[in-house]
């Protein structure tokens, strides 16, 4: 088996009016509850290497490659999971205080994320060494979510999408989806 390895470097960054393009994901699964029976949506959370709190998956997103291929390779070198990709939640702007470069030196960012059902949890991924994973329940999540803007992806993006999926069907994103344009 190939071994992972993190993506590094800005080389191949994409950044479109003045933003840093981002793709992430909010990790899910479902676990049963033994007192009710109900099933009870977990998130999965990684500490930040940069501050206090938890953040989930994200990352640049990259010249060769499409939007949901990012997502999907942040969620294996950060949290080391592997799954599905069911649903586009929305665009998040934020500013980063971290990450200024010459081509953002204001630092704003723009980050896609999108609903990712956990199908595997590898045993080593690329950034074991710096990154503990946390399975949460929502208000857990929403209580030690460093940043406002996850905060928002997760209320308003990943609730608001999952009670009308509870309510409904559950479709992967097509794969030939292209958010490049938006």
């Amino acid at each position: 088996m190939a071994e992972l390895v993190a993506r590094t470097g800005r080389q191949l960054q994409r950044y479109k009016d003045g933003c840093r393009l981002i793709a992430g994901c909010i990790p899910f699964r479902y676990r049963n509850c033994v007192e009710n029976g109900n099933k009870v949506v977990e998130v999965l959370m990684i500490n930040s290497t940069s501050g206090p709190n938890l953040v989930f998956p994200k990352g640049g997103w990259e010249n060769d490659e499409t939007v949901e291929q990012a997502a999907v390779r942040e969620a294996v070198e950060e949290a080391g999971v592997r799954g599905d990709l069911l649903h586009f939640l929305g665009y998040y702007s934020f500013k980063s205080k971290t990450l200024q470069d010459e081509f953002c030196p204001e630092g704003l960012c723009k980050a896609a994320m999108f609903a990712l059902l956990v199908k595997e949890e590898l045993q080593f991924w690329p950034e074991q060494s710096t990154r503990q994973r946390s399975w949460l329940t929502i208000p857990e999540a929403m209580e030690r979510c460093r940043h406002q803007w996850m905060r928002m992806a997760l209320e308003e993006g990943f609730l608001k999408w999952h009670e009308d999926t509870s309510k409904g069907e559950n479709n992967l994103i097509s794969s030939d989806l292209s958010l490049e344009q938006d």
